[in-house]
Order: structure tokens, then C-alpha cells, then sequence
């Protein structure tokens, strides 16, 4: 039986791609990872695997077609540890742009997306809403109308995915501490229609 193909952006030092390897018992097909320190682990354990370096300059329709496309895009603006700038135009959040038309070019068959705990909360911006406050009006709140997860799960569903989401501590898989993460796994819808706007 023919194992599933994974690509991965944002690889890091390859965790994530490692996990789903495990689940899915796929193979990766190629990665995307700019910093060198992180490709170069990359390398040791994944000899002869592509890397096609920053994920914003890469011509999806010229990639080999994956299964899988994971992919943990930076938290930093998501982070209650970090500037909590959001998932809006500018932020290394919003690399999450690069990763949906990534998703909307492959069409793989399932996406699996990765962050902070910052994710539920951080404001984000979209197509969704064409001008601020178009979707309601926050009364002078400071809470954003529209968050990270909020966002990722919104754009997974116009290109025609179903997605399931769950917070996991570390602890809750044997770690000694409590690092808590989000894990999207998205799976295609048969024959939807793929909108890449927005």
C-alpha cells in the first residue's frame, strides 16, 4: 500500500511533520524553511527531501502534489508571551496567508495546523469583514470580533474543508510540563468548490 505524501510549511525543526508521519503513516514529500539552523536538522533526518525555502516565494502549482499539508505558522503575534498584534496584514501571524493559498493550490486531501493558546483569542483580520466593524460593532469593547482560530477555521471552510479542533497540554501526552497547543485537522470536502479569495 502506497503511504500517504506529507508536505510541510513552517517546518521548524520538523515536529509536527514528524508527528503526522506517525498518525497518517506518511512520508514526507518536501518542506518549506527558510532559517538555517532549523534546515539544517531538517537535513540530518531527512536526507534528500526538498526544501522550497520561504513558503511566500514558492510557486504552488510547480510543487509535487501532497496528501497532507501541515504546518505551524509563526505564533509570535498570537503569543500572550509576544505583542498579541494579531493574525492582521504585516504580522508574521498572517504567514497563515501564504499556507491557505498553499492549501487552495495542492487541494490535499487533509490540512493539520498548528499554535499557541494566544490563537483563540488573538484578533484577526479577513475578507470576511470588507471594513472595520462591517460585522458589528463592539460597543467600545476590547475584545476583537474576529480571532486567530476563528479566521483559519473560516478560510479551511471556503476552500472546501471540514475541520475539527482541539487544545492539548503537553502533560496530556506523558511531557513534564504544560505547554498547550491547537491542532486543526481539516479533510476536503468531495467535490467542493475551491474559492481562493479572501
Amino acid at each position: 500500500m502506497t503511504k500517504l505524501k506529507l508536505g510541510e510549511v513552517c517546518a521548524g525543526y520538523g515536529g509536527l511533520g514528524l508527528a503526522v508521519e506517525a498518525v497518517f503513516d506518511a512520508e514526507l514529500a518536501w518542506y518549506s524553511e527558510f532559517e538555517d539552523s532549523a534546515e539544517a536538522i531538517l537535513k540530518e533526518h531527512w536526507p534528500g527531501v526538498p526544501n522550497h525555502g520561504d513558503m511566500t516565494a514558492i510557486d504552488w502549482a510547480a510543487v509535487e502534489p501532497v496528501d497532507i499539508l501541515s504546518g505551524g505558522t509563526p505564533c509570535q503575534d498570537l503569543s500572550h508571551a509576544g505583542r498579541r498584534a494579531g493574525m492582521t496584514e504585516g504580522t508574521r501571524s498572517n504567514l497563515w496567508v501564504a499556507m491557505r493559498e498553499a492549501i487552495a493550490t495542492i487541494k490535499p486531501k487533509y490540512v493539520v495546523w498548528e499554535n499557541v493558546r494566544g490563537a483563540y483569542s488573538a484578533k484577526a483580520d479577513s475578507a470576511v469583514e470588507f471594513c472595520s466593524g462591517c460585522m458589528g460593532d463592539n460597543a467600545g469593547g476590547t475584545e476583537p470580533l474576529l480571532r486567530a482560530l476563528g479566521r483559519v477555521l473560516g478560510d479551511l471552510s471556503d476552500l472546501g474543508y471540514d475541520a475539527e479542533w482541539r487544545g492539548v497540554r503537553a502533560s496530556d501526552a506523558g511531557a513534564p510540563h504544560a505547554r498547550f497547543r491547537v491542532f486543526i485537522l481539516a479533510t476536503r470536502r468531495g467535490g467542493a468548490t475551491q474559492d481562493t479569495n479572501g
